[in-house]
């Protein structure tokens, strides 16, 4: 019975899939795109099922035990998808407060229904919600905007290789950065309503992928929603007022922002500034304790103080944008990862005299806006509680992508492509 259950829910999504992949290379301007990143993605799933890490086969191990519970004990299992804790017989596995490890080994094991628990099939059903998030985004961005790139996003989400690496397979990657570009992707419909469809199912996809985006990482979801409130508040500014002048847009963003942190303190001590320093802090001294014989960084003056954390903030920046460089550590991750860097560095110095030039693009402004400040707010996160330049290699690839779509949105990129094109 299980197996004629999995054959034909495969055959089912088989199905679907094959259908969607002919509606897709019919799209104009990336639709000749689909296939080969398609088939980019399904080559570095296999590599990630070939070299799994640690986390997955610890990933893998327990989802198993979560179906051998969901078979024999359906109603335990329906009951512990809510919990914070997994018993059945012998095994025993607790986690405390928002565990993404714990929620990743429950989508496996109900992954492990469709797919018999075959780990290679689990690594294809993740990798194609990422790109499936990916090419969404692209697609809204072509169709809402013609004069923009939607290329940019196929090339931060689907070509950029640390990126479609870690956003394969086994990983929390592939939840993370697939349901975000898929959320990014629903709420720039809702807010610029030209595309067809029945606006509350777009709205059920956002709450769904926001609870999904909130399960992976829930400080960096609470940034990205956090913007794409922001970005909302504008909409209605524009909508009421008819105005697109760039400062009230700036000002509405910080405000809401600063607000939402401020009214998220109240509600949980999590997001209470002091317990947030002192968090970064803890992160920041464990890593550095364990990577002193590693390529690392280091924040002589960082305290666990709102003011520490400001002055070391453009550092921060900087590091999380370009390290590690080509020469530092001895791997291939490391050589690719410094080579990315590299021209990541140039792409972002030919962004910025864009911007001096007022050729940044044709992204509306509050769009492109609201992707800035996330990806800047990620950087400082993550650049100052990271400093493990392996660790936020990977860890960067929840806003490396975003980042992307930005810089590769100005007239001097469009005409370089455009030449290379010949």
């Amino acid at each position: 019975m299980r197996i004629i259950l999995a054959l034909l829910l495969n055959a089912a999504l088989l199905g679907g899939l094959l259908v969607w992949l002919r509606r897709q290379h019919q799209k104009p301007r990336i639709g000749g795109w689909v296939l080969p990143t398609l088939l980019l993605k399904l080559a570095t799933t296999g590599l990630s099922v070939r070299f799994m890490s640690e986390d997955s086969y610890l990933f893998t191990m327990w989802a198993r035990r979560m179906t051998v519970q969901f078979w024999q004990q359906p109603k335990a299992w329906l009951q512990m998808l809510g919990q914070e804790e997994f018993h059945f017989g012998s095994w025993h596995l607790i986690y405390h407060g928002f565990s993404n490890t714990l929620f990743m080994m429950k989508v496996l094991s109900m992954l492990n229904v469709v797919s018999g628990g075959v780990v290679w099939l689990n690594a294809l059903y993740l990798s194609l919600f990422s790109f499936w998030g990916a090419w969404t985004l692209a697609c809204t961005i072509g169709r809402l905007w013609p004069a923009a790139r939607p290329g940019g996003v196929v090339i931060g989400f689907l070509l950029w290789p640390t990126v479609v690496y870690w956003t394969s397979g086994l990983t929390k990657e592939s939840l993370l950065v697939g349901s975000g570009a898929a959320l990014l992707a629903y709420v720039l419909q809702l807010y610029y309503p030209l595309l067809s469809g029945r606006q509350w199912q777009k709205v059920a996809l956002v709450i769904l992928l926001g609870w999904l985006h909130f399960k992976m990482r829930f400080f960096f979801a609470a940034v990205l929603l956090g913007v794409l409130a922001g970005l909302g508040l504008i909409r209605v500014l524009q909508r009421l007022t008819g105005t697109r002048r760039r400062m009230p847009q700036l000002l509405l963003m910080v405000g809401l922002l600063s607000a939402g942190a401020w009214a998220a303190s109240e509600i949980s001590p999590a997001f209470r500034l002091n317990k947030f320093t002192s968090q970064l802090q803890r992160n920041y001294t464990d890593l550095l304790a364990i990577s002193r014989n590693r390529p690392h960084l280091e924040y002589p003056t960082l305290a666990p103080t709102t003011e520490s954390v400001l002055r070391n903030a453009p550092a921060a920046i900087f590091n999380a944008t370009t390290r590690p460089w080509p020469w530092e550590g001895t791997s291939l991750l490391y050589l690719i990862a410094g080579m990315e860097n590299a021209l990541l560095a140039a792409l972002l110095l030919l962004a910025a005299w864009a911007v001096v030039q007022r050729r940044s693009g044709k992204l509306p402004f509050g769009v492109m806006l609201a992707l800035l400040l996330y990806c800047l707010l990620l950087a400082i996160l993550l650049g100052l509680s990271t400093p493990n330049l392996g660790t936020l290699s990977r860890y960067r690839v929840a806003f490396l992508p975003f980042l992307l779509l930005l810089i590769t949105q100005n007239e001097y990129f469009c005409g370089v492509v455009k030449r290379l094109r010949g």
